[in-house]
């Protein structure tokens, strides 16, 4: 094996942050090396110095046993380095092909585009990876996980022997995850180093072969994935032993209802879907990808507009054709993509804190207290154990479990008393993990409706009193939370497809 990549005392600062403190990592041919650790550990960082996106303030860098400055992206792109960041990055509106070799397109006389040999050159990578890909077709047609194939096939369109990937199952479903496995494995037979990031420990024991720890931006060390118990990985990520958050399921049979949907439609999307919450629950949804987990939430919020249904809040039936309208019945919804949804990342954690909320801060003017706003925002900073070096931290330079906490406190100040989390520990790392389950636990107990939609089972089963589970825009049965429920039977609800659905039921 030839080593393709020694990364050696790499030290990176920010305004308020030691990022890296004389990091390593090493890499060599044909071998999937996993980087892991909690959010805020520095891997991404790490790999954007590698892939020429940021420069180190020390240490040294070596491709292929060379010395080398990456200055940036193309400079990368030079040395065999590509990398898929977990936020892809394709033009909506230009086809397959065209995205592979934006800004490089081959051309006929006189600078004309030579369209055929762009699209045989595309089909021809295609053709190596074995993926069947209309490479005519515009990259918004296509599912992500076929976009993620685009972006593979653009990384190896440069010749990339070193591929890095961030969170790259972290929208997709099994079997598009196996479909990706399997062309790792492919690039890894014919010599490819990829650098695979991922908070999945199960993908990690699937297709790593050594995995790389580590925390607070320093080296803690690398293992063999198939020798390392997945409790040695977890305990080098967090650096101390995770408390066991599972919860008694109490009985809220008394509990007053919170949350009623009646008769809930919206296109093929949303078929006649009917649930309560009651105050101090944590109601669970689970399905696979496209089951309408999502699409409920948002017709709920009036983020989407339904066809029909009935949304009844603490007793009084309620009309939301918008999000101001959830919110003013104590309805908040903190999206699966809190970077688009639910956070400007450009502003800083002050103002995302209460940008909900500027009217309680507000004179007769229209002039927000700035003194009172900070006395607030450091409370709940405080409360939720949001780290941030200070209120005035810029929200893009935080962990994203900080990110997660800094969206829930702006519901919390706004005072709803039904939250939805879509997808709450998307994106984030194992000790965050136990931090947010923690959080929802505490808030349930202190009385507010929560429903939490996940694509991870064991977290719905970890959080839930109650589990609902949609299959194709159905809600096919709600279950137990507890031991009474498995895995199994969450899977058995969201396969039961509509014919099977009726035969069950008949």
């Amino acid at each position: 094996m030839t080593e393709l990549v020694r990364m050696t005392a790499i030290d990176k600062r920010f305004p308020g942050v030691h990022a890296l403190k004389s990091a390593q990592f090493d890499l060599v041919s044909g071998e999937v090396h996993a980087l892991m650790g909690e959010n805020g550990a520095g891997k991404s960082t790490l790999m954007k110095i590698l892939s020429g996106i940021y420069q180190p303030d020390g240490g040294t860098v070596a491709v292929e046993g060379k010395s080398v400055t990456v200055q940036g992206p193309r400079a990368a792109q030079s040395l065999g380095i590509g990398i898929i960041h977990q936020e892809l990055a394709l033009m909506n509106d230009l086809t397959v092909a065209q995205n592979i070799f934006i800004g490089r397109e081959p051309r006929r006389s006189f600078g004309r585009l030579d369209e055929g040999k762009l699209n045989e050159d595309a089909e021809s990578i295609f053709k190596a990876m074995n993926v069947a890909m209309d490479v005519r077709a515009e990259v918004r047609t296509l599912s992500v996980a076929r976009q993620q194939m685009v972006e593979i096939a653009k990384a190896l369109s440069y010749r990339s022997r070193i591929l890095i990937m961030d969170e790259p199952t972290a929208a997709l479903n099994d079997a598009e995850t196996n479909e990706l496995f399997a062309i790792i494995r492919r690039l890894k037979s014919e010599g490819v180093g990829v650098v695979y990031i991922s908070h999945k420990m199960d993908e990690i024991r699937r297709i790593s072969d050594r995995v790389t720890v580590m925390r607070d931006g320093a080296y803690v060390g690398t293992v063999a994935a198939a020798d390392t118990p997945i409790s040695t990985i977890i305990s080098m990520m967090v650096g101390r032993d995770l408390e066991n958050t599972d919860v008694d399921i109490p009985d809220l049979s008394a509990a007053p209802l919170a949350l009623e949907v009646r008769g809930l439609n919206r296109g093929r999307t949303i078929r006649d879907v009917s649930f309560t919450l009651r105050r101090g629950e944590i109601l669970g949804f689970a399905g696979l990808m496209g089951a309408g987990r999502t699409e409920v939430a948002r017709a709920i919020f009036g983020a989407d507009v339904r066809d029909s249904g009935e949304i009844i809040v603490h007793g009084k039936p309620c009309t939301i054709r918008s999000p101001k309208d959830a919110v003013g019945v104590g309805i908040g919804y903190l999206s699966e993509d809190r970077k688009h949804y639910g956070l400007a990342l450009g502003l800083d954690v002050r103002s995302n804190i209460g940008m909900t909320s500027l009217f309680r801060f507000q004179n007769r003017f229209g002039v927000v207290n700035d003194n009172a706003l900070a006395v607030v925002a450091k409370d709940y900073i405080a409360k939720l154990a949001i780290r941030t070096p200070t209120d005035r931290q810029e929200v893009r330079l935080l962990s994203g479990g900080n990110q997660q906490k800094i969206v829930i406190a702006k519901w919390l100040l706004r005072d709803c008393d039904i939250l939805f989390f879509d997808e709450p520990t998307r994106g984030i790392d194992v000790g965050a993990k136990a931090e947010i389950y923690r959080l929802l636990q505490s808030l349930a107990a202190q009385g507010k409706a929560i429903v939490v939609i996940s694509s991870e089972l064991p977290e719905v089963l970890r959080l839930s009193h109650r589990i609902a589970v949609m299959c194709e825009g159905r809600l096919t049965g709600i279950l137990p939370g507890g031991a009474a429920t498995t895995q199994e039977h969450i899977m058995r609800l969201a396969t039961l497809r509509q014919g099977a659905l009726e035969e069950a039921t008949a």
